[in-house]
C-alpha cells in the first residue's frame, strides 16, 4: 500500500524567492504529523504542494498513490486553512460552510440530499456546534470557526486532513475538541498534518513530527524532534531560551 502523503525532493519558488527546496517525507495512514518550523520555513507552502494548489518546480507528490489535483477533485484531501485566509464577513451559515464538504458528493446542480443533510447534521454535532449552524460564519469565535473548517472535512468524509495553524487564536476547550477529533479520525484510519507553533500541546496530539526550514530538517518521534538541539537547527538559540515556539 503507498504512503497517505508521498513528497518527494520537492522544490518550490515564488519568484526569486525558495520556498521549499529538496523536501522529502512520507506519512502513512492513520497517521497524525505535527509540522513545526518558524515563518517563512515554507509549512503552508508544503501543505498547498500536497493540495496540489502549487506545482512544484521539481520533485513528485504523491496522495494515495495519485495525483494530489485528481485527489482533492475527488474529495479525498480536506482543508482548515489559517483565519486570515478565510472572509469570515461572507454571508454563509455555519451549516452552509460544513455543507461545501459535501459538493464533490452532489451533481452538477449541488442540490443537497438527505445523505448530505445527515452528513453535515453529524459533523456539527461531533465538533459541538449544532446549536450555532444557523449563524453566520463571522459571528463564532476563533476556536468556534475552526471546529466549524474540521467538521467540513469531517462531511466530506476526507481521509487526508491538512490543518495550517489550527490552534492560533482559540480557547482551550476547542483545543482539547479539536485534539480529540484528531485522534477520533486517525483512529479511524485518516492520516493528518497538522502546522502548529504550540509544541508544548504536540506530544499528546501528534504521533510523529516534522521540522522544516524549506527542508526537512528532521522526521520522527516528536519527543526527539522536540529536543532543543535539534529545535535550535531551525528556530535559533535565541528563541529557546525565551522558551517559545516560533
Amino acid at each position: 500500500m503507498p504512503a497517505a502523503i508521498s513528497v518527494r525532493d520537492v522544490t518550490v519558488h515564488y519568484g526569486d524567492v525558495l520556498a521549499l527546496d529538496g523536501a522529502s517525507l512520507e506519512i502513512e495512514q492513520g497517521r497524525i504529523c505535527g509540522l513545526i518550523g518558524m515563518n517563512g520555513s515554507g509549512k503552508s507552502t508544503l501543505m498547498r504542494t500536497i493540495m496540489g494548489l502549487l506545482r512544484p518546480d521539481s520533485g513528485a507528490v504523491l496522495v494515495r498513490g495519485e495525483d494530489p489535483a485528481r485527489a482533492r477533485g475527488s474529495g479525498s484531501i480536506g482543508y482548515v486553512p489559517q483565519s486570515e485566509d478565510v472572509d469570515w464577513a461572507f454571508p454563509m451559515s455555519v451549516r452552509d460552510v460544513v455543507m461545501t464538504g459535501r459538493y464533490g458528493h452532489m451533481g452538477f446542480a449541488r442540490r443537497a440530499t438527505a445523505s448530505d443533510r445527515d452528513a453535515v447534521r453529524d459533523a456539527l454535532e461531533r465538533v459541538e456546534l449544532t446549536a450555532h449552524a444557523d449563524r453566520q460564519i463571522g459571528q463564532l469565535s476563533g476556536g468556534q470557526r475552526k471546529r466549524a473548517f474540521v467538521a467540513r472535512g469531517i462531511a466530506q468524509g476526507a481521509r487526508i486532513l491538512l490543518l495550517d495553524e489550527p490552534f492560533a487564536g482559540v480557547d482551550k476547550r476547542s483545543e482539547a475538541t479539536i485534539t480529540r477529533l484528531l485522534r477520533e479520525l486517525a483512529d479511524d484510519g485518516a492520516t493528518i498534518l497538522v502546522s502548529t507553533h504550540d509544541l508544548h500541546a504536540l506530544p499528546a496530539l501528534a504521533d510523529e513530527a516534522v521540522l522544516l526550514m524549506r527542508r526537512v530538517l528532521l522526521h520522527g518521534d516528536p519527543a526527539r524532534v522536540l529536543l532543543p538541539e535539534n529545535l535550535g537547527r531551525a528556530f535559533g538559540l535565541d528563541v529557546l531560551d525565551r522558551g517559545e515556539g516560533a
